[in-house]
């Protein structure tokens, strides 16, 4: 369904540094530059920062999440703590199984993006 997903950061360096960390724990490498952007290629997908084109702040959605697949609670463990050690704060429920259906595990970026690891149980 979807081609990519992008979010507008305030610090892209720093953006850089957060992501380069979560996206190392599946698998994907380091972001690749273009202009004011860098793009994290996987199999299934596509995953972009950028500082906004416009100038202005880049702000977080209210009641906005994006989801990443992980294979495993220990993966979804790992994805969480790197991110924690790189600038993101925890959020929600600690990580772990909900409702006996699915592993979650939710962070804020930097920027106070909502970002959730996910495995069906």
């Amino acid at each position: 369904m979807f081609s990519h997903v992008m979010l507008g950061v305030n610090d892209l360096e720093v953006s850089k540094k957060f992501y380069d960390a979560l996206f190392a724990t599946l698998d994907v490498g380091p972001g690749a530059a273009n202009a004011n952007r860098y793009f994290y290629a996987s199999k299934t997908g596509m995953f972009a920062i950028t500082t906004p084109i416009n100038g202005e702040p880049a702000t977080n959605g209210n009641g906005s999440t994006i989801g990443f697949a992980v294979e495993s609670n220990e993966q979804g463990d790992a994805w969480h703590a790197a991110g924690v050690a790189n600038g993101g704060t925890t959020c929600e429920d600690p990580p772990g199984v909900r409702e006996g259906a699915m592993y979650l595990a939710y962070l804020r970026d930097p920027d106070g993006n909502k970002l959730c690891a996910l495995r069906r149980v």
